[in-house]
């Protein structure tokens, strides 16, 4: 069975800050995002003791968070510099006039709209920006075919680095869950990460959101 790893981001000022990070601007990791980053880097190899895999692909969002964060997990795991697949289908959503906004900003600039996303961010488009089903299908053009390597039946892992909604939303599908409630029913932390398996008929979730193990003195 082949293992998907899920991974969003480490920390930015803007996320540590509530605010929305879209794909309108392409921040660093925080002092803190690159030492997080670093002990996700350990905690997944910790996981990959564990796990059975002849062979490795690391998959990373063009956005600057997302390079970084796969940086630091290459290093920790041993994968070649320049190694990874950038894929312009896992940027996050496009949040349009909201990107850089807290939630409560965005509700008093827009506030029947606000509700109305907040009540179906799926198929409500932030203004001037995505929906949630606009993510899903431009990243499904990745996940999808990465999945079906995965269940081939070899071992394999895939780690993906990606976004709060890419990840939330192909997570959601894969429970099953009504897609309307991708926000409400799960949290992606900065540098959390999430255990999917493949090749046995439905995928199996192992692990979600997952804490980076924190070493030890």
């Amino acid at each position: 069975m082949g293992t998907l790893i899920l991974v969003r981001h480490s920390i930015t000022a803007a996320s540590a800050a509530g605010r929305n990070l879209g794909r309108r601007t392409d921040p660093p990791l925080a002092d803190a995002g690159h030492a997080l980053a670093n002990r996700l880097g350990v905690a997944l190899g910790a996981e990959l003791t564990e796990l059975p895999h002849d062979e490795m692909r690391l998959l990373t969002s063009p956005a600057t968070r997302c390079r970084q964060t796969a940086a630091a997990i290459a290093a920790a795991l041993g994968i070649g510099s320049g190694d990874e697949q950038v894929e312009e289908g896992l940027l996050e959503i496009d949040y349009g006039a909201w990107d850089g906004l807290t939630a409560d900003e965005c509700r008093a600039r827009d506030p029947a709209l606000r509700a109305a996303w907040e009540a179906d961010p799926y198929l409500t488009r932030a203004p001037g920006g995505e929906s949630g089903k606009d993510v899903a299908e431009r990243s499904n053009r990745v996940f999808v075919p990465v999945e079906a390597w995965l269940a081939e039946g070899r071992a394999r892992c895939a780690i993906v680095v990606a976004h709060n909604h890419v990840n939330r939303v192909r997570l959601c599908a894969l429970f099953g869950w009504p897609m309307r409630e991708y926000r409400d029913r799960i949290s992606q932390d900065p540098a959390g990460y999430s255990l999917i398996g493949f090749g046995g008929g439905t995928p199996v979730v192992r692990r979600v959101n997952a804490a980076p193990a924190i070493p030890g003195p």
